[in-house]
């Protein structure tokens, strides 16, 4: 008999409630479904805040070959919002075509097979994680360029912001946009104002002018060859300005209906603000003559003992003035929509998660929705992997930047590729089922992919002999061992469905049943065991002790036969001290007797309160369970016992002896405790007579 009166163990927990908020029933999924509103800021922080490091990252890699590099900046840039704009028409196509939410995994997969299908998933997931550890990199970058005396706590921050970012996105996609709106709108208000004022002090002849500009770099001395490669190193930097794009394809299904129409808009209004951000931020960097090096030190004249302030904050001060109030609030907004740009990350990796575990190459658990209708597995799983890169690469942005972009260049040329063939399959088709305005806008999507596809790969290239020996090559080792992985989880699963698979060869029967309740001494734990095993009626009843000593198996004897207990009590010797190898001979030897039967086994359990009260008790009943559940024909029920330091997870303290009313014996009780009446519980005839016969 249960305890009913305490409170229900699932009660909300209000710690958990404070972070997440209350649960939400899948009726009202719909109703977490995004207005492109609030899409724009969960899935394009990413892109957006990327133009905020993009050209920092590409000027960096220039001013290496010396100040008069910083010339070819505008072509570079151009070619980076060039390939920009191709990559969002791209994506168009793919999003009307696949709108499922698999993006580009599902275009590899169903156009070119299972291996590079699953070669674009691990891309995308690393991607997704050195997405989160980028973002908040950066973030924390610039929030030192303000305040430099932060710098040593820089790590530290790091992780805070991570953990800050999940507890917020735990609490539903819904909030999360919400929370995020304000600071990713007023990051494109500020910059464009920012912008558009530097442009226009230029107009009027009174150009802004960093403070870095009278600070001279010494370049290296490069061959026609190495010129060539530094651009393209500077191009492949600037590309970090196109993360985030593929996004949008992944999280189709959080979009409002019409699904396809709300997700490109949100899309191409990504695409347009990342660009005109990116090109007016490069500009205004040449325009203030902003000067940035990969090593403060390379800066002649400045004291690199202090943090280098960002490409941003040099920008900000020289158009508002460093300190000035529109100074602060462009840096507050810069930190603020880098450190949420993870939040694309924490959309996209848990439905891309979500859409792998579906098709059996990721944990089922990562398919499965928390109380807030997200998948909340998929998120913390992000999280624990985001801070493990921070820590280890001490969140330093110009190391953890070499290792972006690879992967979804990985999986944009795949994705491309794959959706190319997708369009000649479907021009192929000549049974009528394709109509004349399909037909015309298959052509469409072949042009734009067929260039999308070749410019991706094109840049892939790039990006893989610029950023190789810059520490690139951990991702490339990352997404093959992470592939693998997934690969032996699908044959996992798939060997596993096979092996449980009904046919009409297995058989089942058996001849009896019986139950064993587990006793160590004859406590209210036990007695409580035996209780539940006579309610369940079992055909026959006994109680089981594995003897250790013979001076305590006969005490126990004894005592069981005092207190009349309503079963059999049978000693199993084990001179070795162990005890499920014992009872595994016994069920095998009464198998043998008495039949095929099913065994019930009955464990006492005690239920604590305290953390450290775990370390007090054996946990003997845990590992014979483990070890019992391997025996064919055997069942395994743990019956528990609440110790009194429980209240603290369940309420209330009250402890009525299981099997009293039915025995019809009154509870006694003292202040808030039920005490057991002497004697044993009344014996059930149906019970007795199984004892009998055992």
């Amino acid at each position: 008999m249960s305890d009913e009166s305490r409170e229900n163990p699932d009660a909300p927990q209000i710690a958990k409630r404070i972070l997440i908020g209350d649960p939400l029933t899948s009726e009202q999924a719909d109703n977490q479904l995004l207005p492109k509103r609030m899409a724009l800021p969960i899935f394009a922080s990413d892109a957006l805040s990327s133009v905020a490091y993009g050209p920092q990252e590409m000027l960096l890699t220039l001013a290496l070959g010396g100040l008069a590099f910083l010339t070819f900046a505008p072509w570079v840039a151009a070619a980076v919002v060039v390939l920009l704009i191709v990559v969002v028409l791209s994506y168009r196509q793919l999003i009307k075509a696949y709108p499922s939410g698999g993006g580009d995994y599902e275009v590899a997969s169903k156009n070119l097979g299972e291996i590079p299908g699953v070669i674009v998933a691990a891309a995308l997931l690393v991607d997704y994680i050195l997405t989160v550890s980028v973002s908040i990199a950066s973030g924390v970058d610039n929030i030192i360029s303000a305040v430099p005396e932060l710098d040593p706590l820089r790590v530290e921050l790091a992780v805070g912001f991570v953990v800050l970012i999940v507890i917020v996105n735990l609490r539903g996609v819904r909030e999360a946009s919400t929370v995020f709106a304000i600071p990713t709108y007023l990051f494109i208000g500020s910059v464009g104002v920012m912008i558009v004022t530097g442009l226009i002090r230029t107009f009027l002849g009174d150009a802004p002018v960093a403070d870095s500009a009278a600070y001279q770099i010494q370049g290296e001395h490069l061959a026609d060859a190495a010129i060539i490669l530094l651009i393209l190193r500077a191009f492949s930097s600037g590309c970090s300005a196109l993360t985030g794009v593929e996004a949008v394809s992944n999280g189709v299904q959080a979009f409002r209906a019409p699904k396809i129409r709300n997700a490109q808009t949100t899309l191409v209004m990504m695409g347009s603000i990342a660009a005109l951000l990116f090109a007016g931020l490069t500009a205004m960097g040449l325009i203030t003559s902003v000067h940035y090096a990969e090593n403060a030190c390379d800066l002649i004249g400045f004291d690199c003992s202090k943090p280098q302030p960002s490409v941003m904050a040099q920008i900000a001060a020289a158009t508002f003035g460093g300190g000035s109030i529109p100074f602060f609030i462009v840096q507050a907004a810069t930190a603020c929509v880098l450190l949420l740009a993870a939040n694309t990350a924490f959309n996209g990796f848990p439905l891309l998660g979500a859409v792998l575990a579906r098709d059996g190459y990721a944990p089922k658990s990562l398919n499965t929705r928390g109380d807030r209708l997200v998948f909340s597995n998929g998120m913390i799983v992000l999280g624990i992997a985001a801070i493990i890169v921070l820590v280890v690469f001490q969140a330093k942005l110009t190391t953890l930047i070499q290792l972006y972009i690879i992967g979804v260049f990985v999986s944009f040329s795949l994705g491309q590729i794959g959706m190319v063939r997708h369009w000649k399959r479907l021009l192929r088709q000549t049974d009528g089922s394709v109509s004349a305005s399909d037909r015309q806008g298959a052509k469409v999507g072949l042009v734009i992919n067929t260039i999308g596809a070749t410019l991706t790969v094109f840049v892939l290239v790039i990006v893989t002999i610029t950023k190789f020996t810059h520490g690139a090559y951990l991702v490339f080792i990352a997404i093959p061992v992470l592939a693998f992985l997934m690969l032996g989880v699908k044959r996992y699963y798939r060997d596993v469905e096979h092996e449980i698979a009904i046919d009409d060869i297995t058989k089942f029967g058996a001849t009896g049943d019986v139950a064993l309740v587990l006793v160590s001494k004859l406590q209210k734990p036990v007695v409580k065991a035996v209780d539940y095993a006579i309610a369940a009626k079992h055909g026959k009843t006994m109680a089981i002790h594995v003897a250790v000593s013979s001076e305590e198996a006969a005490a126990l004897q004894k005592e069981w036969e005092d207190h009349l207990m309503p079963i059999p009590l049978v000693i199993v010797e084990s001179p070795y001290r162990s005890f499920a190898q014992p009872i595994a001979g016994f069920i095998k030897k009464y198998r043998a007797k008495h039949g095929s039967s099913v065994v019930t086994v009955y464990l006492p359990q005690y239920i604590v309160g305290h953390w450290w009260e775990t370390f007090l008790h054996n946990r003997r009943s845990r590992r014979i369970a483990n070890q019992l559940m391997l025996i064919h024909g055997v069942s395994i029920t743990l019956v528990p016992w609440l110790l009194d330091s429980s209240e603290l997870i369940y309420g209330r303290r009250s402890r009525p002896l299981p099997g009293q009313e039915r025995a019809g014996r009154p509870v006694v009780v003292n202040g808030r405790r039920a005490h057991r009446p002497e004697g044993p519980p009344s014996e059930d005839p149906t019970a007795k007579k199984g004892a009998n016969e055992a």
